[in-house]
């Protein structure tokens, strides 16, 4: 049943490489056409025998690009998402193919073989140099003299055979024979591979060629025990990590037709972590030890703890721990399975004392030679600084239970020799506080027209023109006649909460300084400056009048209170072409016009849920609007109420005379058509094929080209305003978008939401 089960395997993997047994078919015809179109093989091409024929030698390279690379993708798609064995990687690298050398001597000890193109040179009395191919049949056939058996010589002994076949006929001459181009070679690659199959190398392909043209060995292949076969005989064994660790070839013979080539499953697997420089798993050989796995992943780590390894073993049952010590590394053996961690070093400290704070050398030093005490620490960090506080020094000291206990000690009286020196102990840390510490935390706010204002660090003896001066100073629109100062009330021995919380004083400035200040008045911590805004400071505001205005363009507010007529007049008045009556003005909407017109989408959306739908989130109300206005009254009588005041950024907005009339919404055809004077609604509905099947005719509205809205019959048809018909919610309701989808402009939808909240 094993040998089945055996016999079944190995099929299997015979099919998985038929992928590139394919290929070598395919490259053996290439071969054959090659040989068939120029008289020569591939191997002579790419050997330089050639000659000229450089064309068909880049594409016998191309054809082996081809193959190479449908090999690669096999391995890819082959490789899984396993562990990280240290070495296997080593046949898929690019840059490390292990391809021979073909530019080299033929090697003496070389085995000839049919294919091998054979060069007998002789010099001397007679002058001869001819190329003769091995057959198949082993023999080269000299003219003249007949066939002689070359193939399994090396070529020591076939030079040593043609000097005594031929050296008769040539007693006055020398004679070397050499080979011009090598044979190709067969060899089985099988076992535990990314593409096992039969392979066609070069004759001086070495067995790590071999494996790398397989794809590598896959993740259960072994890489310390590759064994060669030679005629039914293991010719050699390979043992990767001797090439990878040592520099050593050893068992990377060159292969010979018909070689093969066994990867075995591996014999045993060890992972190794933690503080060493390789961690990762290393395939091991029987009887291994520990030193020899902390060897391959480089030995310990500059922060590992060498005091033991720590290693974890599945004994078929239950898991076991060891702990191996030093004198143990290299007599503990490992197996398959072993795990081993190698832990860190303990973030402590054996002789270790630190000073920070206010001494000209803070950091660790090393108790027990020259540091004892707290008089030779500060001694050996040189002394304490100008700025120290040393009245009240603090020690965080560690208990037994490593929690924390602070010590206060007066350095200053240590080192006067008021009070006894105190006595250090292993990592204690000394801070020593500098008189700024003690005031870093109070601070000072200015707001206001300052140019900088913000939250100040407290200095003493601070005058209100100090601070100001510190924030970079007035701005332009900062009022010099008062600046308020708010500071906290102080109790502290105030036994219950009082009504009056803080304390504001006034000052008026003149030329940067108080005028008529309290006498000794200085900033106290935590005070905050005010700098009020002049009432009298106002920066420029411009409006704009576009369209059929004699001067067009911006101009500046002269008044608050500038109205329409004002801006015409400025202007220079309206041109010959100006229909005053459709003149409108776009206005830059406020955060306090928006929230209020979101409200009144709400509510509209949630009066109207059963009939008509709104969807207040599909509404895009844009940055401006427009504003209904009669600029024709207000010219005609400046300071009406039809003469509206400007707001800064106005656009007023003077249109040509368009006769026309704009019908859209539930029509049956939305349409524009001529103005006639005296026609009312319905005739321009009418115009539009009549009105829809769901249309509201009572909800008919106009909307002026001056941007006022009226009901259908409250008003007049005008030129070049627009009449729109709603339409009646389906069963399912209709909402907001859909009302937008009518043909409604969004500016006109704008204008009717500003009427309503008008």
């Amino acid at each position: 049943m094993k040998r089945i089960l055996f016999g079944f395997m190995l099929a299997m993997m015979t099919l998985g490489g038929y992928a590139q047994v394919q290929a070598g078919a395919k490259l053996d015809k290439g071969n054959a056409a090659l040989k068939k179109d120029n008289g020569m093989t591939k191997q002579e091409l790419t050997t330089g025998k050639a000659g000229n024929n450089v064309e068909l030698q880049d594409k016998a390279q191309q054809e082996e690009r081809a193959i190479d690379q449908n090999i690669k993708q096999s391995v890819a798609q082959n490789k899984g998402k396993s562990r990280k064995i240290f070495g296997h990687d080593i046949f898929n690298s690019k840059l490390l193919s292990f391809e021979p050398n073909m530019n080299i001597a033929t090697p003496a000890n070389y085995v000839l073989g049919p294919g091998d193109a054979v060069v007998i040179n002789i010099y001397g009395g007679s002058q001869k140099e001819n190329t003769y191919q091995i057959s198949n049949e082993g023999t080269v056939t000299v003219p003249g003299y007949g066939p002689i058996r070359l193939s399994g010589l090396t070529v020591a002994q076939a030079n040593s055979r043609l000097r005594k076949t031929l050296g008769k006929r040539y007693r006055s001459s020398n004679m070397s024979t050499s080979v011009s181009s090598t044979r190709s070679i067969r060899v089985n690659v099988m076992g535990e591979v990314s593409v096992p199959g039969t392979y066609t190398l070069s004759a001086y392909a070495t067995v790590f060629h071999a494996l790398y043209q397989a794809g590598g060995i896959n993740n259960i292949g072994t890489l310390r025990n590759i064994k060669v076969f030679r005629n039914g005989r293991q010719v050699s064994v390979v043992d990767v990590y001797e090439y990878i660790m040592n520099g050593r070839l050893a068992g990377n013979v060159r292969l010979h037709d018909n070689d093969v080539i066994i990867v075995g499953p591996y014999e045993s697997l060890v992972d190794i972590a933690g503080a060493v420089k390789r961690p990762m798993t290393y395939e091991m050989r029987k009887n291994d030890n520990v030193a020899t796995i902390l060897n391959y992943a480089g030995g310990f780590a500059n922060d590992a703890y060498k005091g033991q390894i720590r290693l974890l073993r599945a004994n078929g049952d239950e898991k076991t721990v060891f702990n191996i010590s030093q004198n143990e590394l290299k007599s503990f053996k490992v197996m398959d399975g072993d795990a081993l961690k190698v832990d860190d070093m303990l973030d402590r400290y054996s002789n270790m004392v630190e000073v920070k704070g206010a001494v000209f050398r803070p950091g660790l030093y090393e108790l027990g030679k020259e540091v004892t005490s707290i008089r030779s620490l500060v001694k050996m960090a040189q002394g304490l600084t100008e700025d120290a506080y040393p009245e009240h020094a603090v020690i965080h000291r560690l208990k037994d239970d490593r929690t924390k206990r602070v010590i206060a000690v007066n350095i200053k009286d240590i080192l006067d020799g008021r009070a006894p020196d105190v006595q250090l102990k292993n990592e204690d840390v000394i801070f020593i506080p500098t008189e700024a510490d003690k005031t870093k935390a109070r601070t000072l706010t200015i707001s206001g027209e300052v140019q900088f204002p913000g939250t100040y660090e407290y200095a003493e003896n601070q005058t209100i023109e100090d601070f100001i001066v510190q924030a970079g100073g007035l701005t332009d629109a900062a009022s010099t006649a008062k600046v308020d100062v708010s500071r906290r009330i102080l109790n502290p021995s105030a036994t219950q909460a009082g009504n009056e919380i803080a304390k504001t004083y006034t000052f008026t400035l003149q030329n940067g300084l108080l005028i008529n200040p309290e006498p000794g008045f200085f900033l106290q911590p935590y005070d905050q400056v005010y700098v009020r805004r002049s009432p009298g400071f106002e920066a420029q505001r411009n409006v704009t009048i576009t369209g059929e205005a004699l001067f067009p363009g911006a101009y500046a507010m002269v008044r608050k209170d500038m109205r329409l007529s004002d801006l015409v007049k400025t202007s220079g008045g309206v041109s010959s072409y100006a229909y005053v009556k459709g003149a409108r003005i776009e206005r830059k909407m406020s955060e306090d016009e928006k929230l209020r017109m979101k409200s009144i989408l709400k509510a509209m959306a949630h009066q109207n849920t059963k009939h008509d739908s709104i969807i207040v989130d599909n509404v895009v109300l844009g940055d401006t609007y427009y504003v209904g206005i009669d600029l024709e009254k207000a010219l005609a009588k400046p300071g009406c109420p039809e003469d509206l005041i400007l707001r800064a950024g106005d656009k007023l907005f003077i249109p040509e005379y368009n006769p026309t009339v704009h019908i859209s919404g539930d029509v049956m055809f939305p349409n524009t058509v001529s103005y006639v004077p005296g026609k009312k609604t319905a005739y321009y509905i009418n115009q539009a094929g009549g009105y829809g099947n769901r249309a509201k005719k009572g909800k008919t509205f106009v909307v002026y080209q001056n941007g006022q809205v009226s009901v259908k019959g409250k008003g007049k048809i005008e030129p070049g305003c627009e009449v729109i018909v709603p339409s009646r919610p389906d069963r399912k309701g209709i909402d907001f978008s859909a009302l937008v989808g009518m043909g409604t402009s969004l500016a006109s939808l704008a204008t009717v939401i500003v009427a309503l909240t008008k």
